[in-house]
């Protein structure tokens, strides 16, 4: 299964979960961690659990548990072991160890996708996710947790774009996945009202590499999966390419309608042409 777009839904809002089914979202994650108060965890992993048990056959459901040094996380494992997501989230992972922790107190091998850039210590572990690449069904960032903890006043430029160090970070998990051969998913755009600003935002990250985003609203899901889905003229050029370097196999450089291509090219059309295999 291709991701292109997940959703975000606050797991102590039961009521949302089928409307975020609904959304044409490829996945849904369903928070146990930031979007839900400590009062209401156990309500939470409650209709969690509720939920995966009757729609995990027919649905991709991420379960974002919290984080492994926190005290609701036992609470989170006791609650949810013997169900079957799609994924778990880990939130503010640092690395390798911390997959490798999780999967030891996890009964399934369902994957694991971490949010790798969330504490000032993840950001020097993040090659070594290649090394845990079998347990993971990609790697994603956030641009929240993180100037909280190192005293940042914020993230972004005026103009909404980030900051050089949060930039590093972003640049750090696009290669980080890659390296591990995972899909890198782009953090979240925090204003669902700005539609403009979410599209060009979805664009730049497949632009860069990303393929897949995370949303906070149900109308983000609709320019999300627009974004990283290949148009017919991406999927003619690639075509073409495929093509001519298969007349050719002996060929390391061709020529397309003026262009010289070699095999990066090729490379990139078999991308297009995977993507386009929703």
């Amino acid at each position: 299964m291709r991701l292109r777009s997940l959703l975000f839904v606050p797991g102590d809002r039961p009521e949302r979960f089928d409307k975020a089914l609904a959304s044409g979202a490829d996945a849904v994650i369903l928070d146990l961690e930031d979007s839900v108060s400590a009062q209401n965890k156990p309500k939470a992993r409650d209709a969690v659990r509720d939920f995966v048990m009757r729609r995990a056959a027919d649905a991709a459901l991420v379960i974002r548990i919290n984080p492994l040094a926190s005290p609701a996380f036992e609470n989170d494992l006791a609650a949810l072991s013997d169900l079957d997501p799609f994924a778990i989230m880990l939130p503010k992972a640092e690395g390798s160890g911390s997959v490798r922790q999780l999967k030891s107190r996890l009964s399934s091998s369902v994957p694991i996708l971490p949010i790798a850039t969330e504490t000032p210590a993840a950001i020097f572990e993040i090659g070594s996710y290649r090394d845990v690449a079998s347990h993971l069904c990609g790697l994603t960032w956030g641009a929240e947790d993180l100037p909280a903890a190192i005293g940042a006043a914020t993230a972004r430029e005026a103009d909404g774009r980030y900051t050089a160090p949060y930039e590093l970070a972003r640049s750090l998990v696009l290669f980080g996945a890659h390296a591990a051969a995972v899909p890198a998913i782009e953090t979240i755009y925090p204003d669902f009202r700005d539609v403009d600003s979410l599209t060009a935002y979805a664009a730049r990250a497949r632009r860069d590499g990303f393929s897949a985003m995370m949303a906070i609203h149900p109308s983000q899901v609709e320019p999300i999966n627009h974004a990283f889905t290949p148009d017919a003229a991406e999927i003619g050029w690639a075509e073409k390419v495929v093509a001519a370097f298969a007349a050719c196999p002996d060929i390391g450089v061709i020529q397309i309608d003026g262009h010289m291509l070699d095999l990066p090219h090729l490379k990139l059309a078999k991308r297009i042409l995977q993507a386009g295999k929703i």
